[in-house]
């Protein structure tokens, strides 16, 4: 009898120290891991950035992308995404134009956050190598109207592409001020759209408009490499170098299409994906970060 009891209490204890160690092991693997959102930014913008930002999904490493809507080249980007279930979406909320010589305009009626041609403003606050008059938040815009406009991009968004599971924000400017990142978080709320990630870092990948492909790609093997464990996000804009995209600039920046196209390269390269690979960072989306969405 007492052969059996302590044969018991050994199996008990065999087991509980099993349970124990592998929790361990689990908390551990857990506390070391290092999640990753590479976020693929301007689906919609126009027909390169609309085939850039698929090719990071289907060949690359990106995971999640924000569409623009009221742009012109959406109803392409909402067609591709219908077509990727699988690529996370959120709704870039748009309030500026920021190219010289390619505009967007609201889908809906708004006087007060457009200038005198309709289009949106080229940059969130008034820049000195600006002409005058073309920031946003010095113009007059009217609260009523930014909420009509961005509600009207969330719900064409939700009616065309399915997946759509969070929103952003195009240059910053709709939560620039106190106000308006209050009606961007309570338009969160209501179209249950997150827009917050608590506790993710925001990963720095240092190369600068006018480097090349080679050194940008470099630059992006280089973050990776320091990247702690934790959650991580990527924020870059994929393009292509085609006609299209190199007809697009504004004062400071006109490397656009060598620059996104670089992005592009590097999201797709077999050396950023070998260093994933080696170091384990888990590709993650937004929708991955948010249990339930």
């Amino acid at each position: 009898m007492m052969r059996k009891m302590l044969a018991c209490l050994l199996v008990a204890l065999v087991v509980v120290l099993w349970l124990a160690g592998g929790g361990r092991t689990q908390t551990r693997a857990v506390k070391d891991e290092i999640k990753l959102v590479v976020r693929a930014d301007d689906i919609g913008s126009c027909h390169a950035a609309n085939l850039a930002c698929i090719q990071v999904y289907r060949e690359g490493i990106a995971r999640s992308v924000e569409v623009q809507v009221c742009c012109p080249w959406f109803n392409e980007a909402a067609r591709m995404l219908r077509e990727n279930p699988g690529y996370d979406v959120g709704v870039h909320l748009t309030l500026t134009s920021e190219w010289e010589n390619y505009k967007w305009g609201p889908l809906t009626h708004a006087p007060s956050l457009v200038d005198a041609q309709g289009k949106f403003y080229p940059t969130t606050s008034q820049r000195a190598d600006f002409p005058p008059k073309t920031g946003f938040l010095q113009c007059g815009w009217k609260i009523e109207e930014v909420e009509k406009e961005l509600r009207a991009q969330i719900e064409l968004a939700q009616k065309m592409i399915p997946q759509v599971s969070h929103l952003s924000s195009h240059m910053g400017t709709p939560t620039a001020t106190p106000q308006l990142r209050a009606l961007v978080q309570k338009l969160a709320q209501e179209y249950k759209l997150p827009l917050e990630t608590p506790g993710a870092q925001y990963a720095r990948w240092a190369a600068d408009s006018k480097a090349t492909a080679e050194q940008r790609e470099a630059a992006l093997v280089k973050t990776l490499e320091e990247l702690t464990p934790g959650v991580w996000i990527l924020i870059e804009h994929p393009g292509l170098d085609t006609p299209e995209m190199r007809a697009l600039g504004h004062q400071g920046y006109w490397e656009v299409a060598t620059h996104r196209d670089a992005v592009t390269k590097a999201f797709c390269s077999p050396k950023v994906k070998e260093v994933i690979k080696k170091r384990g960072i888990q590709l993650v989306s937004y929708r991955d970060l948010w249990p339930g969405r």
